[in-house]
């Protein structure tokens, strides 16, 4: 928002160039990526529509969700030997594929 600009006068000036927002109530917003997930707790979300698009405005406490599970890590360093943080980044390498990740730590 414009400092200063009472949020009325606002809505009538968005209004005027076509712009309208619409409040979501979200409870959590999740976005998903190849190397792991990030999650919007207590999210403010507001829908823009503007000259036939729309677009989200998001705002909140993120948080980034791996993918690749303790487990996982474990196995690929019981299976190499090599450690837990060489395992991971092999894994991350690697999207995730275990049988890729080990073929790659033992080369």
């Amino acid at each position: 928002m414009i400092p200063g600009m009472n949020p009325r006068q606002m809505q009538k000036a968005m209004a005027k160039m076509g712009m309208k927002q619409e409040e979501i109530d979200a409870i959590e917003v999740i976005i998903k990526t190849p190397t792991g997930n990030l999650i919007v707790k207590d999210p403010q979300v507001v829908k823009v529509k503007m000259m036939g698009q729309e677009s989200l405005q998001i705002t909140g406490t993120i948080e980034e969700e791996s993918l690749i599970s303790d487990d996982d890590v474990n196995t690929v360093a019981e299976q190499t030997g090599k450690s837990k943080e060489e395992a991971r980044n092999a894994l991350e390498e690697t999207s995730g594929d275990l049988a890729e990740a080990i073929m790659k730590l033992q080369e």
